[in-house]
């Protein structure tokens, strides 16, 4: 018997959950799922696809995903919970890793981290983002707090002391995948972030509010919520920071806002590790028609070894290099850049073009 156990809740997920179960059952780890009000398909998808260890719960929702996740998780017969979205897709786990790790005695402060793959629009077009997500951890060490993009939080923080341990978990996130989804999600978000950040004034609350404006092509406010957010002491090192810087500056990149944006140099040096960064500092420098910077920074991020977004160390800067001095009229140079982009379908189009 599995020592941890899957914990999902959902709602009206019948688009993804069977998906979702069927990469579970791959793995010897029991699942619960806990749902909170499904009125389409769900449940008829979930119940012949449960084995008789697996269990399926009910819970009256109350606007708190914290509380759904606590309640779910109260329900495994495990103390090790890993935490699965309904609309995602496990596409590997090691079980031997993860099995040392919760083995461990030593790692019953720590929590696991898998690697997560979704698909977000950047300026209109889709782009694969990967993050490393907190998602395993022992529930008599913690639970989950905060009402919306809710947060693992130690019961003693004193005596707690946790790492972050990174397992070889590989996950597709496919909520985000078209337009339409996105958005209905986001003002669902929105709706529930806002008065939490009423209550308390938290530079992550405010990044998760600025991220759902901007998903909704609302960048006036997204730009108001980050630049709250940005405002609090915060460590460049940390994931959500640098995203916020991230789509703070596309925002202002979308307003036109080119002049300020070129303020992105006085925090360079803190977040100039971040491949995206340097990536949106070419985008900066090119719409102020600083055309040599921006070629700098395209060649500096694609010696970078790796990137959240997709095509950020590679096809994307190239292609955006390409650009600059196919509108400056070095033709032969424009094409050698496009020529590295692979099948990066604008890049094609450029080529075609321009090779008669």
């Amino acid at each position: 018997m599995s020592n941890i156990t899957a914990c999902i809740i959902c709602k009206n997920e019948e688009q993804h959950i069977g998906a979702c179960i069927l990469a579970l059952k791959k793995y010897d780890i029991p699942i619960v799922i806990t749902d909170t009000g499904s009125t389409d398909r769900t449940i008829a998808i979930i119940r012949p696809l449960l084995a008789d260890r697996d269990k399926l719960c009910h819970f009256t929702w109350i606007n708190d995903f914290s509380a759904a996740r606590n309640f779910c998780s109260r329900q495994a017969d495990t103390d090790w919970i890993w935490l699965v979205d309904a609309d995602e897709l496990v596409q590997s786990c090691d079980t031997t890793a993860l099995f040392s790790f919760i083995a461990d005695p030593r790692n019953a402060g720590n929590i696991g981290v898998v690697t997560q793959k979704s698909c977000y629009q950047i300026q209109g077009e889709a782009s694969y983002v990967t993050t490393k997500e907190a998602h395993i951890y022992h529930r008599g060490y913690y639970h989950y707090e905060g009402s919306i993009h809710e947060q693992l939080a130690a019961y003693d923080a004193v005596n707690t002391a946790s790492s972050y341990v990174e397992l070889p978990i590989f996950i597709d996130h496919l909520g985000y995948e078209t337009p339409e989804l996105s958005a209905q999600k986001s003002r669902r978000n929105i709706a529930l972030l806002l008065p939490a950040y009423e209550k308390q004034k938290d530079p992550y609350l405010a990044y998760q509010l600025g991220n759902a404006y901007y998903s909704l092509e609302d960048y006036e406010t997204a730009v108001q919520y980050f630049n709250e957010g940005l405002s609090f002491d915060l460590d460049p090192a940390l994931q959500y920071v640098q995203r916020m810087v991230e789509l703070y500056g596309y925002s202002l990149l979308e307003l036109k806002a080119y002049q300020e944006a070129l303020s992105f140099e006085n925090i360079y040096d803190a977040f100039q590790s971040s491949a995206e960064f340097v990536f949106l500092m070419g985008l900066i420098y090119m719409n102020n028609a600083l055309f040599d910077r921006a070629i700098t920074e395209f060649e500096k991020v694609t010696s970078y070894p790796s990137c959240s977004v997709e095509g950020t160390n590679s096809y994307r800067a190239f292609y955006n290099k390409g650009v600059i001095l196919e509108c400056t009229g070095h033709i032969a140079d424009a094409i050698k850049s496009y020529q590295k982009c692979a099948d990066y379908k604008p890049a094609k189009e450029r080529l075609n073009a321009l090779i008669k």
